[in-house]
């Protein structure tokens, strides 16, 4: 298959080889710098030993030996990386095991003339990717690739839509243009495993330090060598990075007009804009089963219960179906995307879909022998492959006790009863999906019984609710591009062109503007109170409705003070992630002290709140119970406590759980007890029109 490639192509192209060249040519000055300052410094060290021989002379010299080798072990230790991909959690799959799908994907490869995979693997989620294992020297030498499919994709489009899916990936590797991708990705590599790749370096590095005074003078100066030389490879990785993700989003448009050619222009759209809600499908389930490991409790096969969750929402969002599978539209897909904001994101390796979907309906390919069959039919004993695959899945989680399974029709009766428990009232119109009722004084708002329900929650007053939060987003942005660090120059917002100096001014006017809505906000909710209160008044019920509205004031306030906190802790704690010298790390855990006694207190709080009696499970309890006995050390004997630390760190998650299920549980609650008074049959007069 030739496709022509854009001129954007290969101006990318050019520059990407541009960049490329520029490296080499700034990483082979920094080499020679460090092999002559190494072969001075082993020079130096010779003629000290060897000239005066002593105790003193022998530790400069190692001293100055180890300086030069850390600066010269750093620049080249990136030859001895390699990066292999986990394959633990892959099943690999031949074609005695599964002809059909081999025979599938050869036809698909000899259409796009390229390689046949060297191994095919399945993997649960919804995704597909070509991979291998690579190193610096994978530069030099062709690899062949592997070729992974997610069973929770293929569980989620029609065979025509998987062909698409598939062509686009060997799409990436059919045009010998494409090379150049992945060149840069390596030089990419070479310089972020020099910048950030450093671990076993630092090790290496406090090991020597602690031998002795001169070590660690000399190695304080050789990290100072090296903090400078990850200065310019800094530069170089945000120049050459750049270029990179900009090759990249037209490698993609790329592989998706080889998909277009072999697929056709609407199997690509359509398994584009569904593949979002099938994600999501697929991790529900996967949280579905994260809150039952308390209770043994695992699933026999995920992917059935991935399709009920994606049919169930589909019909929850009013979407039609079609080839048996949710359609998902454009308009559904930024259906509440108020933002004017528009902004070229250069560190962007994809293009948006938006931007996709407009070059592939542009080509306007269409294949009239398309099979819009489910891609499963490709498969051989379905059924028993996706059994294996959960089983694989669910092995690596550790049950207290053997896990019993969860059949498929009590798992759709615990997920409906679920969602529905967790779920606003659809008579809301998702009035209050992204948004909490806007604090007012309650007791200045007297009964209305003049506004009606469909005015008070109309898509105008929905569509308010998303323009606040765009604006606030896009001030956010604007906020963001007027710092001096941002690298955005230009951006274009309601159809014009800005720079970034007129960010600011923007961004201010746009608060004007979204204060002015806001206002206009909060007076619906007093309206929307207004109303109710008319309603409560008619069954005597009008103190109930103002307590539920200031309790929810009241959590609401709560809320944002206890997430600041847990905030706190996590940022308080994130040096246990890094080296950390031991002095240090004894110091932050002190300081982290006074925030654990605020912990311990909310903590009491939570577990005393009747509203999340049935929130806490067993195993919650036991922790918070556990982690409140004692004070607890976190590193005793320049060690850490891993046990210690377990406890903590589930006290602080659990507490960040229990603090977000308080608060939607009383806005539920309310929201529920306004659903009520609506339905009794003294106020029918107030629901006729829902």
């Amino acid at each position: 298959m030739n496709i022509e490639v854009s001129q954007n192509f290969k101006k990318m192209t050019t520059k990407a080889i541009f960049s490329i060249v520029l490296f080499i040519f700034v990483y082979l000055i920094l080499v020679i710098l460090a092999i002559s300052v190494t072969f001075s410094c082993l020079a130096m060290a010779f003629l000290l030993i060897f000239g005066k021989p002593s105790l003193l002379t022998i530790g400069l010299g190692a001293g100055l030996a180890g300086f030069g080798g850390f600066i010269l072990f750093f620049m080249i230790k990136f030859l001895f990386t390699s990066h292999k991909i986990d394959k633990s959690y892959l099943t690999e799959i031949t074609q005695q095991q599964e002809p059909r799908l081999f025979e599938f994907i050869q036809h698909i490869v000899d259409e796009v003339e390229t390689d046949f995979p060297k191994r095919i693997y399945l993997s649960t989620d919804v995704n597909a990717c070509v991979f291998y294992d690579s190193s610096f020297w994978s530069m030099f030498f062709p690899i062949k690739k592997n070729l992974q499919i997610g069973l929770g994709l293929i569980n989620s489009v029609s065979e025509q839509e998987f062909k698409a899916i598939l062509a686009h990936e060997f799409g990436h590797f059919s045009q010998k243009s494409m090379k150049v991708g992945s060149y840069v990705y390596n030089v990419n590599k070479v310089i972020y495993n020099m910048l950030y790749d450093n671990q076993s370096f630092d090790k290496a590095i406090l090991y020597w330090a602690n031998m002795n005074g001169y070590f660690s003078f000399f190695i304080g100066l050789a990290l100072r060598v090296i903090k400078a030389i990850q200065w310019v490879l800094k530069k170089m990785y945000d120049f050459i990075n750049i270029s990179y993700m900009a090759l990249s989003r037209e490698m993609e448009f790329h592989a998706d007009a080889v998909a277009t050619h072999v697929a056709g222009s609407l199997p690509l759209k359509e398994s584009l804009l569904r593949l979002q809600l099938a994600d999501y499908s697929y991790n529900s389930v996967l949280n579905f089963y994260e809150g039952k490991i308390a209770n043994n409790i695992k699933s026999n096969n995920i992917f059935k219960e991935q399709q009920f969750v994606m049919n169930f929402l589909a019909k929850e969002n009013d979407l039609p179906f079609k080839n048996n599978l949710p359609f998902v539209s454009e308009n559904d897909l930024n259906k509440y995307n108020k933002s004017k904001l528009q902004i070229k994101d250069q560190w962007a390796s994809h293009p948006s879909t938006e931007e996709r979907i407009q070059a592939f309906e542009a080509l306007n390919i269409v294949k009239s022998n398309s099979n819009n069959q489910s891609a499963m039919d490709l498969l051989r004993n379905t059924t028993t492959l996706e059994e294996q695959l959960t089983q694989k899945l669910f092995a690596n989680v550790n049950y207290q006790e053997p896990a019993t399974i969860l059949a498929i029709e009590d798992f759709e009766k615990n997920y409906t009863e679920a969602f529905d428990k967790d779920s606003f009232p659809k008579k809301y119109n998702s009035y209050y999906d992204s948004k909490n009722p806007n604090y007012f004084e309650i007791d200045a708002v007297r009964a209305n019984h003049n506004f009606s329900f469909d005015e008070l929650f109309s898509n105008e007053k929905v569509d308010l609710i998303y323009e606040h939060i765009a604006l606030i987003n896009d001030q956010n942005a604007l906020t963001q591009i007027a710092l001096p660090a941002s690298t955005i120059k230009t951006f274009d917002y309601d159809g014009q062109r800005y720079t970034a100096k007129e960010a600011e001014n923007l961004s201010l006017q746009l608060n004007q503007v979204a204060e002015n809505i806001k206002v206009q906000i909060t007076e619906n909710d007093k309206n929307i109170y207004a109303f109710f209160l008319a309603i409560a008044q008619q069954s005597n019920q009008e103190n109930k409705l103002r307590e539920k509205y200031l309790k929810f004031f009241e959590i609401d306030r709560e809320y944002d003070t206890l997430m600041e906190l847990y905030t706190k802790l996590i940022n308080a704690t994130d040096f246990i992630h890094v080296v950390t010298p031991f002095t240090q790390i004894y110091t932050n855990f002190n300081n982290i002290t006074l925030l654990e006694e605020e912990l311990k207190t909310e903590i009491h709080k939570l577990l005393e709140n009747r509203c999340l009696e049935t929130e806490i499970t067993h195993v919650m309890r036991e922790n918070f119970e556990l982690y409140l006995s004692k004070k607890w050390d976190y590193f005793i004997n320049d060690n850490y406590e891993n046990d210690n630390l377990n406890i903590f760190f589930k006290a602080i998650h659990n507490f960040h759980y229990l603090v977000a299920r308080n608060f939607l549980l009383i806005k539920i609650r309310l929201l529920n007890f306004q659903v009520y008074l609506l339905e009794q049959p003294l106020n029918e007069a107030y629901s006729t029109n829902i």
